[in-house]
């Protein structure tokens, strides 16, 4: 058997993907990846091979960079990231305007390109990226059936009247006004109507007969696999769901890494991780109140200042560890804490580890993943732009002394008692995806 794993060339999306590939990998079956160069390092890692296939114009290995990315993209990253110090629907506007060329990047081709990877592999089942629009087209568009992977809240699929982009909700440290709220929405549907518009357009030309879309970011694969904890989505917004699986979580297994497991070793003193992933550690403004916060607590900290370097930070004590990429996944299993932006990955490797957690959200599906952690009582989230050192530490203090750490402890055992790569796989096995059509 060969399964087919499609990416976009971001590690955050490839990481997990190909964690649920290797419950395959263990069964003796052949996995295949198509994504782009920047990632191939990830594949090689896992032991997959690798066919080359661009899906946008972007990219990133792991630490992304305005300045490593092509030329527009970089203009692109920092307006974001201006965004992102204004504050919640600020960001979510900007990147609602920049949603409809980014998502659907040469859509015709791209999907003509997925088309002939998929005949140049043959394979007996697919999974791809929800949010590789461009791959899902072409799959779509030939009649090929596939494992739909939404890697983020599930948020990202909407349902009933949700409209893409626009969060059905978020934490409590956040007050937008009601006609901002009211803005934001409009701006959306407008996007929405024309994301749709164009992948109808490319549809027309890819399968002349195919019904167009009434919304192109409501369309999703045959087989619908969420990476996240059932116990953390409101049953209300499950019962809107199409026919699905909850994976729980994709956590990979890491190398060992002899320099974290000596300082891990060196005290007993509880351990809080802070990341805010590959993207957001940027604003040093926010982790640096963070270190405020959190050095004169008994506490040891692993901080992983991504694309910030380490010796940019003031007031570190000694006994913390500062590194521009740290193995999280490793850490999360020995921490009391994790201080995170929210990112999906980091909130359910978080979970599975039994970790509870305070949430900075700064943009997309982080609110609503932020909101799922105070609401299933694993921690609180503050806002980013105007939490204090003082509200950071009061909150780190309520949560270690809280209901929380032992909220998170029974749903980690839960989550570690059923991985989600296991479900992925008894998912698509019980589903006949093994006839792809001829694309000739």
């Amino acid at each position: 058997m060969t399964l087919l794993v499609i990416s976009p060339d971001y590690a955050s999306h490839l990481l997990p993907l190909a964690t649920l590939a290797t419950a395959w990998q263990e069964a003796g079956d052949d996995v295949v990846v198509a994504t782009g160069p920047a990632t191939a390092s990830i594949v090689e890692a896992f032991g997959f091979s690798r066919v080359n296939l661009q899906l946008g114009r972007g990219s990133n290995p792991g630490v992304i960079r305005a300045e490593d990315q092509p030329t527009g993209e970089d203009d692109a990253l920092r307006g974001f990231f201006d965004a992102t110090r204004v504050g919640m629907v600020e960001t979510l506007r900007f990147q609602a305007s920049a949603r409809s060329s980014d998502l659907l990047w040469n859509p015709v081709q791209t999907a003509k390109n997925v088309q002939a990877v998929v005949q140049r592999v043959a394979p007996d089942q697919i999974v791809v990226d929800h949010l590789a629009f461009g791959a899902r087209l072409g799959l779509d568009a030939a009649g090929i059936s596939y494992g739909d992977v939404v890697l983020g809240h599930p948020v990202a699929l909407p349902v009933g009247d949700e409209v893409y982009g626009h969060p059905p909700f978020w934490p409590t440290a956040f007050t937008p006004r009601q006609d901002e709220l009211g803005e934001l929405r409009a701006l959306n549907e407008s996007i929405r109507d024309a994301f749709t518009a164009q992948w109808n357009a490319a549809l027309a030309i890819l399968d002349p007969g195919a019904s167009p879309s009434r919304d192109a970011f409501a369309e999703h694969g045959d087989l619908l696999l969420l990476n996240y904890p059932e116990a953390l989505h409101p049953a209300e917004r499950t019962a809107l769901l199409s026919p699905h699986v909850f994976l729980g979580s994709a956590v990979r297994h890491e190398p060992h890494d002899t320099r974290v497991e000596a300082w891990l070793a060196e005290s007993d003193t509880p351990v809080v991780y802070v990341s805010f992933g590959s993207f957001l550690s940027v604003r040093t403004d926010v982790l640096q109140r963070v270190v405020d916060a959190l050095a004169p607590l008994p506490i040891r900290v692993a901080l992983a200042t991504g694309s910030t370097p380490p010796s940019q930070f003031t007031g570190v004590p000694s006994t913390w560890l500062l590194r521009g990429f740290l193995p999280q996944v490793t850490l999360l299993e020995r921490s009391a804490l994790i201080v995170t932006h929210g990112g999906n990955n980091s909130v359910t490797e978080a979970a599975t580890a039994g970790v509870p957690m305070l949430v900075l959200p700064f943009s997309t599906d982080q609110f609503a993943g932020a909101r799922a952690v105070e609401a299933a009582g694993l921690g609180f989230a503050l806002d980013p732009n105007t939490a204090t050192p003082a509200d950071v530490r009061a909150a780190v203090a309520s949560v270690l002394s809280g209901p929380a750490p032992r909220a998170a402890a029974a749903l980690g055992e839960d989550l570690r008692a059923n991985p989600g790569r296991d479900r992925a796989r008894e998912f698509l096995l019980g589903t006949d995806t093994s006839s792809v059509p001829d694309l000739q």
